[in-house]
């Protein structure tokens, strides 16, 4: 037969079969069931249910508004959105079943993508640290969606928090309403109390992670300092010029604003290793309880335009630059240029508003090494105050702060004379070796044993001891008595930033 030709005969096709229509119809129902009892509270409920319920309108129909927020901040933003839905008596929260919660978008969600949807879950939660002690906690919402009114109307808000197993840095939150002008002024109020509650806010901290410390995900918390006035020596007027700089424009910003003068400001404490300049910084951290402080040292002071960030929403506020001449050295001396890190530096200095309350503090150990442009531009740092060796009644003052419980006023001033040319940090370790001499003779501390530290510090097999102590280079000759070291700043290498790792507190905890 002609393929082409139409065939005269044909079987007409079935008809459907009541049994098939009675299995589908079973089929459905089986998968229905299996569906709803998926592992979830809520027995089953789907999310988009949930949603649809509160929202009145399908969710995957509106607009979904979100923001990042990072690590640092989860306990700000949790903080705010419990305050923002605070406001509705009848506001709950849900959370989402399944690891898909981990990798999807609220608007991915709420699709039906996979299946019939997922399924409202449980509610994921995590203690964060609000402070530097051990009772400074937070439980704070890692996974989870609040259903509230704001303004009247209903929101939905999904609040996601960091997670590096699921390749998660920040956390986000995402915002859902019938009214896209809604969701932005939610998310507006949130992001305000999150400035306004911060619990950053009036805290010291530094960026750089501390396995034994309280820290959030990059940042640690650090208990404030307690110097008095009293505990730091330094030649007469210096500590008030320094404090009036940092303190005193803060104390009187209004009056400043009202005569159109700025408030930032940048204080440059210079001088040899030892002398006093972080003892210094300890004092003006203690002297400003509820100013904000951060603390960059060593490889932290990558992390200066995030401190600069934080200064600048958490003012009044302190950053401490620790030992900048290792990112703000001279461009000549930089073997391939200037680290990119000198220009973070600058422009973080520069970035800040003029009417910023925010004191920028620099220590150096080699002033003559710092990139003028940093050192000697106005604006940028309006005054430096050098924190030199102790003279000899430094000295005596020095022993008499450490240990004028324990020895004789006769045997401090011998001691002072011998110990010219020393640093405040050498004068220290004196007292406690002195101390540690009478607990090895099972004796109370006395004059001879301030004596015999003395000369065990100041003899010839002691010269690599005294130079990390700040007295001199590895390379001196030593101390010869009265004669001493002579005073003065005291050459060191170069060493790159790279070489140095993260301090866990800033440096705070270096007597220097």
């Amino acid at each position: 037969m002609d393929p082409s030709t139409p065939s005269t005969s044909s079987t007409p096709p079935t008809a459907p079969d009541a049994d098939d229509d009675a299995l589908l119809a079973d089929f459905h129902t089986v998968l229905r069931r299996l569906l709803d009892r998926l592992p979830g509270s809520d027995a089953g409920r789907r999310l988009a249910d949930a949603l649809h319920e509160h929202l009145g309108t399908a969710p995957h129909l509106l607009a979904v508004v979100s923001a990042p927020v990072p690590a640092h901040r989860l306990v700000d933003a949790d903080i705010a959105l419990s305050e923002v839905m605070a406001a509705d008596p009848d506001a709950s929260i849900i959370g989402i079943a399944g690891d898909a919660r981990h990798h999807m978008s609220l608007g991915d969600l709420v699709q039906g993508f996979h299946g019939p949807g997922m399924s409202v879950g449980q509610v994921d939660y995590d203690r964060m640290p609000t402070g530097p002690g051990t009772d400074d906690q937070r439980q704070v919402v890692t996974s989870g969606i609040r259903l509230f009114t704001f303004e009247g109307r209903p929101v939905a808000v999904r609040q996601q928090g960091m997670n590096r197993q699921f390749g998660r840095e920040s956390g986000t939150i995402e915002v859902v309403a019938e009214d896209r002008d809604l969701s932005d002024a939610l998310m507006a109020r949130v992001q305000a109390l999150m400035d306004e509650r911060s619990v950053i806010r009036g805290q010291v901290l530094t960026f750089g992670s501390d396995p034994y410390g309280q820290g959030l995900a990059g940042v640690t918390f650090i208990e404030r300092p307690s110097v008095d006035a009293a505990a730091v020596v330094l030649p007469d007027g210096v500590l008030e010029r320094v404090a009036r700089h940092v303190i005193g424009m803060g104390e009187h910003r209004e009056r400043l604003v009202a005569h159109g003068q700025h408030l930032k400001r940048g204080v440059l404490l210079y001088g040899p290793p030892g002398t006093g300049k972080t003892h210094t910084v300890r004092h003006l951290l203690s002297a400003t309880p509820g100013t904000t402080a951060v603390l960059l040292s060593g490889g932290s002071l990558r992390f200066i335009h995030d401190a600069a960030k934080v200064a600048r929403a958490h003012q009044p506020a302190i950053v401490v630059l620790e030992d900048c001449d290792l990112v703000a050295e001279d461009r000549s001396f930089a073997p391939m240029g200037a680290s990119p890190l000198l220009f973070e530096v600058l422009d973080a200095l520069d970035g800040l508003d003029a009417d910023a309350d925010v004191a920028f503090v620099l220590t150096t150990n080699r002033v003559e090494d710092l990139e003028v442009a940093l050192s000697q531009r106005p604006g940028r740092v309006d005054l430096a105050a050098e924190i030199p060796l102790p003279d000899a009644e430094g000295r005596r003052e020095l022993l008499r702060l450490y240990g004028g419980h324990l020895f004789g006023a006769e045997a401090i001033s011998a001691a002072a004379a011998r110990a010219e040319g020393t640093t405040a940090s050498f004068t220290k370790e004196l007292v406690r070796r002195a101390v540690l001499a009478a607990a090895i003779a099972d004796e109370p501390p006395s004059d001879e044993h301030l004596g015999l530290a003395l000369d065990e510090l100041m003899s010839d097999t002691q010269q690599l001891t005294r130079s990390l102590l700040g007295v001199g280079s590895g390379d001196d000759a030593g101390l010869d008595g009265a004669a001493g070291m002579p005073p003065g700043r005291f050459s060191r290498p170069a060493r790159s930033v790279a070489s140095f790792g993260t301090s866990s507190d800033g440096g705070i905890s270096d007597p220097g």
